[in-house]
């Protein structure tokens, strides 16, 4: 990382007179909002926060050399000038904090997004996969790529976990560093309805942004569909105008918000779905874990044979197979790198047994990624589905009976349990969610999650397939304010074992 100048960063940031102040110019050569990074030279942001006044940071990282300080009060910045330190204020207004922090990290780290070329993914469901096919099917073409989402940050073959699906501004810039000073030629990234909506992407230049649908989920924060729809749109508007790229976008055209978007932006679209696309997507085969597709865009048609399976991963192929497009990729080269793509961990994840009962783990947590994941369980054609689900706590309320209605209605037993409770009561929780079993519906309520699942087990009979929604690849369960351990692939293991398969 160069030094910049504390004026330079103070540029950045739009703050007028009475809103800085410094003795000197310092260098500074690192960024950082955790107080134990703090070296000499060193800027420190005071984040906003719920839990904690950040500005009482302030006195040990002056002791441990920092030159400056980013605050976000007067009370704060007074603090910061006692203790010597240079300092600038920004208050939290609307998003005016994340929005001028992310151009003092692209000032500091140097823009690492202008040294690659940067992919984004948002939408509701498939973000996820989508990304990860996308940066599989890169590497597989022998192109260094990074990996950037719910499951964690990779680059070559370290995956480690991440806080949030798209991280606050400055661990955000951190790892974009990383990855374009590990070479990286892409950085294939899931961006959040949040972090669109908060600004945590300002300043980072997009090649491509794709979308992959819109359906009920975070009602708890952004209130209404319009404002969760405008807030994934940002992505394809605000961000995509604030870019010295030639921005590509992908849009589903299955959804109706991306039939509306298409007509509607300036930049390149590329268009895709089943029909009436820029690229379209034939299903020949479909299986639990492989698909035979056939492909057709820019005037050439192509087969591919994947190696992931179910119905909802035709979208999410088509998703990938069209950010491969737009980032230059040649259709036929397009369709061999998907065919080396392995399935996500914790989507449609089969645990093998030798009892003849499927058991498939998967991260559906909305009314339509469940009816989906159903719909490619049913393709199995099993006796009887056996479904295990809850909800969150803390978390949009109005989904829950949604969710429950489409789990009682396509499978043959509920199994209603906890999923991360977080503050609320888990039984206030599962009371929510039988609103919406449907009359009539085979159900059972067990709070304790490893129970409900163990439950789910025993009661299955060769030919059945139990389906575990709701986590995935996550291991862990969140009570209160605290992460327990906690694996549904391995609490469905353990009772496979207890019944000897």
């Amino acid at each position: 990382m160069d030094q910049v100048s504390f004026q330079d960063v103070v540029a950045q940031t739009g703050a007028s007179w009475d809103e800085v102040s410094w003795e000197d110019n310092p260098l500074l050569n690192l960024v950082t909002a955790d107080s134990r990074e703090v070296k000499p030279g060193s800027l420190f942001i005071c984040m906003p926060s719920a839990s904690r006044d950040t500005h009482a940071f302030l006195p040990e990282v002056a002791k441990a050399g920092a030159q400056a300080a980013l605050v976000h009060s007067r009370e704060g910045f007074a603090l910061a000038q006692s203790l010597g330190l240079a300092v600038v204020l920004v208050e939290p207004v609307g998003t005016r904090f994340n929005f001028a922090l992310g151009r003092v990290c692209r000032l500091i780290f140097d823009d690492p997004s202008s040294k690659m070329k940067v992919v984004a993914v948002t939408g509701t469901n498939g973000k996820t996969t989508s990304t990860w096919m996308i940066r599989h099917a890169l590497a597989s073409l022998g192109q260094k790529s990074a990996y950037l989402g719910t499951l964690g940050f990779q680059i070559g073959d370290s995956l480690r976990e991440l806080s949030n699906t798209t991280p606050f501004p400055v661990e955000l810039w951190k790892l974009m560093d990383e990855a374009a000073r590990a070479g990286a030629e892409t950085l294939c990234l899931e961006a959040s309805s949040h972090a669109l909506f908060e600004r945590r992407l300002a300043g980072v230049q997009f090649d491509v942004g794709l979308f992959t649908n819109l359906t009920q989920d975070h009602l708890d924060f952004h209130g209404t569909m319009e404002n969760y729809a405008s807030a994934k749109k940002l992505l394809f508007t605000e961000y995509a105008a604030a870019n010295d790229k030639a921005f590509i976008a992908g849009l589903n055209r299955e959804d109706t918000r991306g039939q509306e978007w298409a007509r509607e932006l300036p930049c390149r679209v590329f268009t895709f779905g089943r029909s009436e696309a820029d690229i379209t997507v034939e299903p020949l085969s479909v299986a639990v874990d492989s698909l035979h597709l056939s492909f057709s865009a820019l005037g050439e048609k192509v087969e591919a044979r994947l190696k992931v399976g179910g119905l909802f991963n035709i979208e999410n192929a088509t998703t990938a197979f069209t950010g491969l497009i737009a980032l230059g990729v040649p259709v036929a080269e397009a369709a061999e790198a998907l065919a080396e793509v392995k399935a996500v961990p914790g989507r449609f994840e089969a645990v093998p047994n030798d009892l003849g009962i499927g058991v498939i783990v998967d991260y559906a947590h909305t009314p339509d990624a469940l009816e989906q994941l159903l719909a490619s369980a049913r393709e199995l054609q099993p006796k009887r589905i056996i479904t295990v689900f809850g909800c969150g706590g803390d978390r949009d309320r109005s989904k829950r009976p949604k969710m429950a209605k489409v789990v009682s209605e396509l499978s043959d037993v509920s199994v209603v349990t906890s999923d991360n409770p977080r503050t609320e009561d888990p039984q206030a929780i599962l009371a929510d969610i039988m609103v919406g079993i449907q009359p009539g519906a085979e159900s059972v309520q067990v709070i304790d999650r490893r129970e409900a699942i163990r439950e789910a087990v025993l009661m299955a009979e060769p030919g059945d397939v139990v389906v575990i929604a709701g986590k995935g690849h996550e291991d862990y369960q969140i009570i209160g304010r605290t992460k327990h351990p906690m694996d549904d692939r391995l609490m469905a293991r353990a009772a496979l074992q207890e019944r000897g398969g």
